[in-house]
């Protein structure tokens, strides 16, 4: 699963990518990068030093909404660091100088303390956007000191873009989701895993093993080097906190400050396939969660008083999608679609609640409009989905028998139906994987090998489950976690919890962490709006409060 950065109703840009955090990967030895790799990865990084960053106008495919100060460029990386000297490919790179203005006081100049590179996750979300939050109330104090960079990793947009399949057979509507799915169904999702795997092998040609996370990891210090930065000041979200783990334990000489932001199980044994069953497991708890709340606002939605009452409610949406699909393009599947997103972040859950009880009501309009396919996101979204495969795929043993899957998610999905099985077919194509697998670094660091880290994460985070940052902390010595208790929004840093932002901009802009683990209140719950009435109520007796 993939999530996408995306706006909150407060207009602050929630750094993190849609799917997904990782999903699933069987044990394996560790295995440690070769040494053509290292020597490739020095001789790209001496080029890239030497040749810079031509910085110009970014064009619209890059940066949509742009501004004069953010700049965009490209970077050339080997397609294969044992073969420096052969195919090359560009990357896209865009960047907003540091301001140097004090938020709090327009009269003293900040000095600049360098880049801060960025990678929202996925795999296969770009981080084109990032510079963009410097305009973003939160993230003022962090743009004063660093350019803010951000860029599209390989295979990503017009980083020598990935493809598995015409973008216009992705968005095919309505379609189905069932949460026990038959044999018949099991079948056909097979045989769609096969022909997936295979056209990612036809349209991306042989160089296609060479999307994975090491070589991502190698990027990013060739991406050091060409911003003329000597050490690396790194954020990276969900699936980017994995990919700073690695360069953590490859280049630990070459790390500034790292900040990794809901964070991933490095474990090798659970790189990818094992992380794809905790994950669907936290999303049952996530859902749970958001049915309480509903039920909590029963008055505004009228969706019932108990979540077993909304549960009913949303299985009752189901069955009659199945029968006559909304706007003849929302069936069961999309309707999964919209309130999976609603698991990544608690934001969502009014505008969800609120098109789920008017389509129960007789309006089916708000859900339409909230769940029915973009083609004009396509190309995009099968770019995206590409990538995300492809590197996990790439970067570890998959199962290879159905009958593993098939077992594993049959028993998972009798306690946790929400998200079970479409999270299985989501990766079923690493089952039949044409590349050759690699066996996962495993990550660690000694004492003083590295700088402190700093990880963040919310407690009850569905896309990356809790587990994953303390195992984080336990394999990066000296690193420090910052919780973000009973909450479950993915992705943290520079959202609206002032603990968990003071806590930031005290490691980024001083480099000071707290003595011991830190922790935070949860951030308000999300206000009630947008009922069948179209009314909303503000609930006084609202649990949490913001730190």
């Amino acid at each position: 699963m993939k999530a996408a950065a995306l706006y909150s109703t407060a207009g602050s840009l929630l750094l993190t990518t849609l799917a997904a955090a990782p999903a699933g990967g069987a044990p394996g030895t560790p295995h440690a990068p070769g040494t053509a790799e290292l020597r490739g990865t020095a001789v790209a990084v001496a080029r890239a030093r030497a040749a810079g960053i031509d910085f110009g106008p970014c064009s619209a495919a890059d940066v949509p909404r742009t501004t004069a100060d953010v700049r965009c460029g490209t970077v050339s990386v080997p397609l294969d660091y044992a073969h420096p000297g052969g195919k090359q490919i560009k990357l896209t790179v865009s960047r907003a100088p540091a301001t140097q203005k004090d938020p709090h006081n327009s009269k003293r100049k900040v000095p600049r303390q360098g880049a801060l590179l960025y990678n929202p996750g996925g795999p296969g979300a770009s981080g084109m956007y990032f510079p963009l939050v410097g305009t973003v109330p939160q993230w003022k104090g962090i743009a004063a000191a660093y350019d803010l960079v951000g860029y599209a990793p390989r295979g990503v947009g017009r980083s020598a873009a990935l493809s598995c399949q015409d973008p216009k057979r992705l968005f095919k509507a309505p379609t189905t989701s069932p949460a026990h799915p038959s044999e018949a169904y099991k079948r056909q999702r097979i045989t769609q895993a096969k022909a997936y795997a295979r056209g990612c092998a036809q349209r991306s040609g042989s160089g296609l093993r060479f999307y994975n996370s090491l070589n991502n990891a190698r990027d990013l210090d060739v991406l050091r080097a060409a911003l003329d930065e000597d050490r690396l000041t790194f954020m990276g979200a969900s699936y980017g906190t994995y990919l700073g783990a690695l360069y953590a334990a490859m280049f630990p000489s070459h790390v500034r400050r790292m900040v990794l932001d809901s964070a991933v199980n490095p474990d090798p044994h659970t790189v990818w396939y094992r992380s794809n069953l905790d994950q669907s497991a936290a999303f049952e708890e996530r859902w749970a969660d958001f049915r309480d709340w509903i039920a909590r606002h029963d008055d505004v939605y009228r969706l019932g008083a108990t979540p077993a009452k909304v549960q009913r409610a949303y299985d009752t949406a189901r069955e009659r999608l199945a029968g006559k699909a909304a706007g003849g393009k929302v069936g069961p599947g999309q309707l999964q679609n919209a309130f999976l997103m609603a698991g990544y972040y608690d934001d969502f859950w009014p505008s969800r609640a609120a098109a789920l009880s008017a389509y129960l009501h007789g309006d089916p309009a708000p859900l339409v409009r909230l769940a029915a396919p973009s083609p004009e996101t396509a190309t995009e979204a099968e770019n995206g989905r590409a990538v995300y495969t492809a590197v996990e795929c790439n970067d570890a043993p998959w199962p290879t028998d159905w009958k593993v899957w098939d077992r594993d998610n049959t028993r998972l999905a009798r306690v946790a139906p929400f998200e079970t099985w479409d999270n299985a077919w989501m990766n079923l194509p690493c089952a039949y994987w044409p590349a050759p697998r690699r066996q996962p670094l495993d990550v660690r660091t000694g004492p003083g090998e590295l700088p402190p880290v700093m990880i963040l994460a919310a407690e009850r985070d569905a896309a990356a489950p809790y587990q994953g940052a303390l195992e984080m902390n336990r394999r990066l010595a000296g690193s420090v976690l910052v919780t973000e208790r009973d909450a479950g929004t993915h992705g943290i840093g520079g959202g609206p919890n002032r603990c968990v932002n003071g806590h930031l901009d005290a490691y980024l802009l001083e480099g000071r962490l707290p003595a011991r683990h830190a922790s935070c209140a949860p951030r308000p719950e999300p206000v009630a709006s947008g009922g069948p009435a179209g009314k909303g109520v503000r609930r006084d007796a609202l649990k949490g409060k913001g730190a």
